[in-house]
């Protein structure tokens, strides 16, 4: 109890002396439909009308998903990649991590850990390929997990924009999730990030995520907080746009530089990396408040900037949280960014790691539940 009064104080007190909350910002947070100008000032939001926002969005999450925190053991399974995304330290055109692909006995063993320890769901999660041999690979594993769990096991993949025909196939095979990022929803920071070729095509992207819907995935995406000339009013419409592609799932958090790639470039002109963060809790916050019945990820990337960082994403809207299965000894060639946390820590540690965050947090885990998201049964036909 002691460490939850702590972190509720490093969450949702105001600092000393700050003005006292304007009646205007608390009329603007009880509307129920925001623009996009309403969701620039929230985002703008300090001191006491801070507090407010993280009070409203954990009331709001509290109401409509409850206090339980859904385990997804994550498997990093390939680190081999066919696009060159300027932002990513597993880009095709980096050639320092060793390129791996994890064995499909890991996979499994990863797999009876995850049902052993009563965690409901595993994710899936790779470069994006899409050839002939990695196809059928990763249809082969669902098949094997599905029969290893006797369909206990939920199932999301991340692997990226694959052909219709793929989709269907992982589908039929046992993925039931699929989230693919965005990164920015705005056309033009997209090729800011981005090459801007036939592999990095924006419009193909949100075709994709178009697909899994009509195939009957939860669907889910996200975009990072904090990246190089990305302004508020960029992550406004971030909001937005999950709202109308009417999202089930999100995985967003602050932008973490990698010295090899090309946006390293323009370190010296980010947010600091504290603005980053406290503007990924807003993010989560908002999208709790906009979208109330969809999960959303405490990501890593919170705790890679805050020691506290997921508890404190799960006290304001997040009811997601990845423990990684992926064998250590592959760990330190799927650095996406710097200062990835956890690297070092295996699958045992891991799990009691996130289980004292969570109710440090002062949430439970659904243990041996899918935790699909409640806006997808919502919506589904």
């Amino acid at each position: 109890m002691v460490w939850i009064d702590v972190l509720n104080r490093c969450i949702f007190a105001s600092e000393r002396h700050t003005e006292p909350m304007s009646e205007s910002f608390e009329t603007l947070l009880q509307k129920t439909d925001f623009s996009h100008a309403d969701l620039v000032t929230l985002l703008s939001a300090e001191g006491a009308d801070k507090t407010r926002l993280f009070t409203h969005s954990a009331a709001i999450k509290k109401l409509y998903v409850g206090n339980k925190v859904y385990f997804r053991g994550l498997v990093e399974l390939s680190n081999i990649c066919s696009k060159n995304c300027f932002y990513c330290g597993i880009r095709a055109g980096n050639s320092k991590p060793e390129r791996y692909m994890v064995t499909e006995d890991e996979v499994l063993e990863a797999a009876r850990f995850a049902l052993e320890n009563g965690y409901g769901s595993m994710v899936l999660q790779s470069g994006e390929r899409c050839d002939e041999r990695f196809v059928d690979t990763v249809s082969g594993l669902l098949h094997k997990i599905k029969v290893l769990s006797d369909g206990k096991l939920g199932i999301t993949l991340s692997m990226g924009e694959q052909k219709e025909s793929t989709y269907r196939e992982w589908f039929a095979n046992g993925a039931h999730r699929y989230l693919i990022r965005i990164e920015t929803s705005d056309r033009e920071l997209y090729y800011r990030i981005h090459p801007h070729d036939k592999k990095h095509d924006f419009d193909i992207r949100i075709q994709a995520l178009n697909t899994l819907r009509e195939i009957g995935y939860n669907v889910g995406s996200g975009v990072m907080i904090g990246l190089p000339f990305q302004t508020l009013e960029h992550l406004a419409g971030d909001l937005l746009f999950f709202r109308q592609l009417d999202v089930d799932m999100v995985g967003m958090g602050p932008y973490i530089e990698h010295e090899d790639t090309p946006l390293f470039e323009f370190k010296d002109q980010l947010w600091s990396r504290k603005t980053r963060f406290d503007v990924s809790l807003k993010m989560v916050a908002l999208l709790r408040i906009i979208m109330k019945d969809i999960n959303i990820a405490a990501t890593t990337a919170m705790q890679a900037i805050d020691k506290q960082g997921r508890e404190k994403a799960l006290k304001v809207g997040a009811n997601i949280i990845m423990p990684n299965l992926t064998p250590v000894k592959y760990r330190e060639d799927y650095l996406l960014y710097e200062d990835k946390p956890c690297l070092d820590e295996d699958a045992s540690e891991c799990r009691n790691c996130l289980e004292a965050r969570i109710h440090m947090a002062g949430d439970e885990i659904g243990f041996n539940e899918w935790g699909d998201s409640k806006h997808f049964a919502r919506r589904k036909p």
